[in-house]
């Protein structure tokens, strides 16, 4: 039996690079960009007003004039006009390019118009206020975005607006959910008396969905040969297999025994850790990859956010989260030689600390509290008395 962090490391040293693809913009949300951004042109391309008012030119402000001639009205989109005269001064809208001949904008709350003139209140007027520079975001050639940012609403406007209608974006594995047990039923029929009804195939696809993976999902009886023939299956059509139950030591738990029959190596079986700890994992050289949870939903919870997304995201080369620390608001004993993963709400205090109150849970098959914790504090094997004020690093899944 291996520890936690033994574990992390040997599933880390197995990341796969599933190769890029190239993808239409409004469809690239959440995925992971390829390729480095560049501004086309400068942003924004001409100078702009920020606001309705008047475009003038300062120095005639500055000698003493205070009401101005309106030479034009002008929209945004529309070709910038100059004025060249004295005391001259433009109409505009938000967003209206400028003129070389106007360099401060006044706004409309500032004036009071009349008849083809502007009379400026007695405001406060600044030499270029109220204008938005060219290039004062990017200038051209500028680099806009990161490759392995995952793609945002705003990363989609901003490549929008330097004509990246195609993004080049990290591949996605190919995804298998497989949960197993004969007491299993479908969510939507009404389970027997010692039944229960499936629900770590539809919480892993949801999960995996965040990702823009779309999961494909089986359930399967505990029946060697229909485990052995549909996984057979999946190792031909799937670069990963999420597998949920089977595992553990029962007369019934087939799935080890079956994936060494397939030619998926061991790479560990068994972590010191609670929940989780038949928790198995292999490959079939570099071609596959199976992650086998046991079958208790809070077991699946953890090992899917402490192991699989961290692979997740390293094979798809996302930036490494920080690691993020709580602070204990309550006194915790585990007296088992295992790294316990408890499970938490996390609140920021008045002073800015991150804080977690572990919560009361009854074992790896109590999984009705995830709903309202925010994330597993993972617990230093070496200890078994955890004091409130105490610091431990947490993995979030809300």
């Amino acid at each position: 039996m291996i520890t936690v962090e033994q574990a992390g490391q040997i599933i880390q040293s197995q990341t796969i690079n599933f190769g890029v693809e190239e993808v239409f913009y409004e469809n690239s949300l959440q995925r992971v960009l390829a390729e480095t951004l560049f501004a086309d042109r400068d942003l924004p391309p001409f100078n702009r007003a920020t606001v309705d008012g008047i475009a003038l030119h300062f120095e005639d402000y500055k000698n003493g004039l205070r009401t101005f001639k309106i030479k034009a009205i002008q929209a945004a989109g529309d070709i910038p006009v100059a004025i060249d005269a004295k005391g001259g001064c433009i109409e505009l809208m938000t967003g209206a390019a400028l003129d070389e001949s106007v360099d401060t904008v006044i706004r409309y709350e500032d004036l009071d118009l009349s008849a083809g003139m502007a009379v400026i209140s007695d405001v406060e007027v600044k030499k270029g206020q109220y204008i938005h520079f060219r290039g004062k975001d990017k200038r051209q050639h500028d680099k806009v975005a990161d490759a392995g940012s995952v793609i945002t609403p705003a990363l989609i406007g901003l490549a929008a607006s330097i004509g990246k209608t195609r993004l080049r974006v990290k591949k996605l594995p190919r995804v298998a959910i497989i949960s197993t047990g004969d007491e299993l039923v479908p969510p939507d029929t009404e389970p027997a008396a010692f039944q229960l009804r499936r629900s770590n195939g539809v919480t892993l696809k949801a999960v995996l969905e965040g990702y823009r993976i779309e999961a494909a999902v089986f359930h399967l009886n505990d029946d060697r040969n229909l485990i052995k023939n549909v996984l057979s299956r999946c190792l031909d059509a799937y670069d990963v297999l999420l597998m949920s139950g089977g595992v553990s030591m029962g007369k019934f738990d087939y799935v080890p025994q079956v994936l060494e029959a397939l030619g998926v190596a061991p790479l560990f079986h068994k972590v010191k850790q609670r929940p989780g700890k038949p928790f198995w994992f292999g490959a079939n050289g570099s071609r596959q990859l199976v992650f086998a949870f046991p079958g208790n939903p809070v077991s699946v919870w953890m090992c899917l956010h402490r192991y699989f997304i961290p692979w997740l995201e390293a094979s798809l080369e996302i930036a490494p989260r920080r690691p993020e620390y709580a602070v204990l608001q309550n006194d915790i004993d585990f007296p088992h030689s295992l790294q316990f993963f408890v499970q938490v709400k996390l609140e920021v205090n008045h002073g800015g600390m991150l804080t977690a109150l572990a919560a009361e849970t009854n074992g790896s098959g109590d999984f009705s509290n995830l709903v309202y914790t925010d994330a597993f504090m993972e617990l230093p094997l070496e200890k078994s008395t955890f004091k409130k004020g105490e610091a431990y690093p947490v993995w979030r899944y809300r």
